[in-house]
């Protein structure tokens, strides 16, 4: 599809234009106010920072949310929510309330709740710390009244769980015995409440898997993030007394409170929640780093305000896009725009985790029963596991953050892969004896395969390095997308990715001694005939499966190995060099098939069967690169997207699928614009972006993220420095935007009625680089 170029002279003279077309819109108009009150939890509103997320509702004239943290893995390895927090003032504002509202306040991260009855009137605000695991509930109201504040937890017993929901854990539908969830440890302490979950020296899903897959000899070797895990937290209801505990039930779970109660009236109440996560074997070390914790916040809390407001100021003004007036919220095509800005926040809200952002509903789940209303399980539950991670989810949620500018965000991501890094190599060893890391598609934290997908009725002579499951059999190459991301933060923002190195490499080392290790054992030669790696059997994802040569695999490893050695002088030896230089030569060509007569990429040279629904005839697109706007072969890429009955058969935006994406690198303006209305639009929770479940859960952070990552490829696309502006943008969407290219360049401008108003390129010296292309 062509493309209207025009001169770059023309884009110099817009740079001179200031910014005003837009000004009406800002971040503001993107807040989400609700003038009633919530009927359950599943109305809530998203709050957070740091590393802490917060489902935030008002129901019956009482405040609740829940609380949630990166990283809160239990013995079975589900992610442990950190209880439920209810207030209530008296006289009660927010009860049979004249007027009512609830704001999520954007360009601060906090959610203001404001009430009025009769002359009454109250303001809660609810704000997390960005720096420090601190949540901070202040209330203001205009006449004295008495607050009763309520940690309610579910978790105050032992509780077994059954049938499915194991699926919120390692074990899946596969238990092996007893699965318990055990409960947490919580008592008042001078008027304030201490609570903790700490995992018990008893087996853990780390100690199944690893006996399951015969490395007990490796045991005392592998890294265990669930050993001595403990996690909690303390809270400081400020001028309240304990009134003891109570019983009861929210929605389909038993629960216990601790409750407080004002001391006196007041027009000012504040509750502070401190929340600790360590690996420790003392309990006096989790509680000492607590208190410290607190000692410091009372020391600078307003400074530490200030700094949290600063973060988000940045944060806001750092990349956006807006579609549209703000006078025209009502339509899709506003939505879109602020509906990729609201998910933005959700993804920021662990922008410093430990943990990355699960794709299966992030920070922010609820009650089971609100998504499948015959799973009535605790709030804990979330369907594909707490601990596991399945690589072709997470690589969507991640993403988008390259364009945003949000590499900061991208580190809990990779640092996942770096700690698991020496479990996989000493797997392989193993196994296999040679070289590299293998990485399964459905892993643990822990970087082996989890349990449930390994399978446990297996033939006896099966590989024990293989996973005896017919959609992830041979499935190891979504790793390499993780190593693309991190190659690609060092041409994007020039940082420094020498500690990846090791990683990126053993991945790639990986590849080229597994199958000419394969090859060796089904004959006398390790390459074909052209000295081409034999990529059988492989996979192209979950869908083609016992595949030789498959398209993703090969285009992976090609660019891959193309980035790691286009990278500057010093990161690479010679000898190194040579060596990535040789596989390179090694990497079999893809391979083609026709429809109607038509070129078409194909997804393997052969398969035996289709599993699954995905496109990964496509990937050579999306991710990889290999074809798009400016490159050679966009023709026979249309092709594929356009006449290949698989591909059409598997067109849908739901969840997981980034048909979205591919059509906005294929330049195919109508189709992305389609699917992306499709993909962003409001969800049909009270929440506008707490899509799904799709293939998976709710809120559904694949379904978000492939959504970010398709618009932003409307707008901007690259090929090494040239940068094409409006590549498959609608021009009847008026938009103003500002987003990241490689070598450390920023795109702001402003198109209107079809015309381009104002661009500014950052640094200037990239202006030469920019082609404006508009259908």
């Amino acid at each position: 599809m062509k493309k209207t170029q025009h001169s770059i002279i023309g884009i110099i003279l817009l740079c001179l234009y200031s910014i005003c077309a837009f000004t009406q819109n800002n971040i503001d108009d993107c807040n989400i106010t609700w003038k009633s009150q919530s009927k359950n939890s599943s109305e809530s509103m998203p709050c957070g920072g740091g590393d802490i997320g917060l489902n935030v509702w008002v129901e019956n004239g009482n405040l609740l949310f829940y609380m949630a943290r990166s990283g809160t893995f239990d013995n079975n390895n589900s992610v442990l929510k950190l209880g439920r927090v209810r207030v209530k003032l008296s006289p009660n504002p927010f009860e049979n309330s004249d007027s009512f509202s609830q704001t999520l306040v954007l360009k601060d991260g906090n959610v203001v709740i404001k009430g009025k009855k009769d002359k009454l009137e109250s303001a809660i605000k609810i704000w997390v710390d960005v720096f420090h695991p601190i949540i901070h509930v202040e209330v203001e109201s205009n006449q004295q009244t008495k607050m009763k504040v309520a940690y309610e937890n579910w978790r105050f017993e032992d509780r077994i769980l059954k049938g499915k929901e194991n699926n919120q854990n390692s074990y899946k539908w596969a238990p092996q015995g007893i699965v318990k969830t055990r409960k947490d440890s919580i008592r008042f302490e001078n008027n304030n409440l201490i609570f903790f979950h700490q995992n018990a020296d008893e087996q853990s899903a780390f100690d199944v898997t690893v006996k399951q897959q015969g490395l007990d000899s490796l045991k005392e070797k592998l890294y265990n993030p669930i050993k001595h895990l403990i996690f909690g937290g303390f809270i400081d209801v400020q001028n309240c007394v304990a009134s003891g505990t109570s019983l009861g039930k929210y929605q389909d779970t038993d629960f216990k409170a601790w409750n407080f109660e004002s001391k006196q009236k007041s027009k000012s109440h504040e509750i502070n929640i401190y929340l600790q996560t360590e690996k420790t074997e003392k309990l006096e070390s989790w509680a000492n780093e607590l208190q410290k914790l607190i000692i410091d916040n009372q020391k600078s809390k307003e400074a530490n305000k200030i700094n949290t407001q600063n973060w988000w100021k940045n944060f806001w003004e750092k990349s956006f896009i807006y579609i549209n007036s703000a006078s025209q919220k009502n339509t899709t095509t506003w939505q879109v725009g602020r509906n990729y800005q609201l998910f933005r926040y959700q993804l920021a809200c662990n922008a410093f985790g430990k943990y990355p952002t699960k794709f299966n509903g992030g920070l922010f789940t609820v009650d089971p029963i609100f998504t499948d209303s015959t799973l009535k399980f605790t709030p804990d539950f979330r369907n594909w596991g707490g601990g596991t991670h399945t690589a072709q989810n997470q690589r969507l949620v991640y993403w988008g953050m390259l364009k945003s500018g949000d590499i900061e965000m991208m580190k809990p991501q990779f640092d996942f892969y770096q700690n698991i890094l020496k479990n996989a190599e000493l797997r392989t060893e193993f196994y296999w004896k040679h070289k590299g890391a293998s990485f399964t598609e459905q892993i643990e934290n822990f970087g082996l395969p989890n349990p449930a997908e390994y399978g446990w009725k297996r033939p006896k002579d099966y590989d024990k390095g293989m996973e005896y499951n017919a959609w992830l059999e041979y499935e190891w190459d979504t790793v390499l997308e993780f190593c693309l991301m991190m190659l690609e933060t060092e041409r994007f923002e020039g940082k420094n990715i020498q500690s990846y190195i090791p990683f990126i490499e053993s991945c790639l080392t990986f590849f080229d001694e597994h199958y000419q290790y394969l090859a060796k054992n089904r004959g006398s030669k390790a390459l074909d005939g052209d000295k081409h790696l034999i990529l059988y059997p492989s996979s192209g994802a979950e869908t083609y499966k016992m595949a030789y040569n498959s398209t993703s695999t090969i285009t992976g490893l090609q660019t891959v190995l193309s980035r790691l050695l286009a990278l500057p002088n010093g990161y690479l030896s010679q000898e190194k060099r040579e060596q990535w230089e040789g596989m390179l030569k090694r990497i079999p060509p893809i391979n083609f098939r026709t429809f109607e007569g038509k070129t078409t990429i194909s997804p393997a040279k052969h398969w035996e069967r289709i599993n699954n629904s995905e496109c990964p005839q496509l990937y050579p697109v999306f991710p990889w690169g290999m074809y798009g706007i400016g490159k050679a072969g966009l023709d026979t890429a249309i092709n594929t997207y356009l006449y290949d009955a698989d591909a059409l058969r598997f067109r849908s935006h739901i969840g997981w699928k980034q048909d979205n994406i591919f059509a906005a690198r294929l330049g195919l303006t109508d189709e992305a614009s389609r699917l992306t209305l499709l993909k962003l639009q409001d969800s049909p929770r009270r929440f506008p972006t707490f899509w799904g479940p799709g293939y998976d859960w709710t809120p559904d952070h694949n379904w978000g993220g492939s959504g970010m990552i398709g618009l932003q490829e409307m707008l901007l696309q690259t090929d090494d420095k040239k940068i094409y502006l409006f590549p498959a943008w609608d021009k009847t969407w008026d938009v103003h935007f500002k987003l990241h290219a490689p070598y450390q360049t920023t795109v702001e401008g402003i198109l209107k009625n079809g015309k381009v108003e104002s661009l500014i390129v950052t640094p200037s010296s990239r202006q030469k680089d920019v082609v404006l292309m508009l259908k």
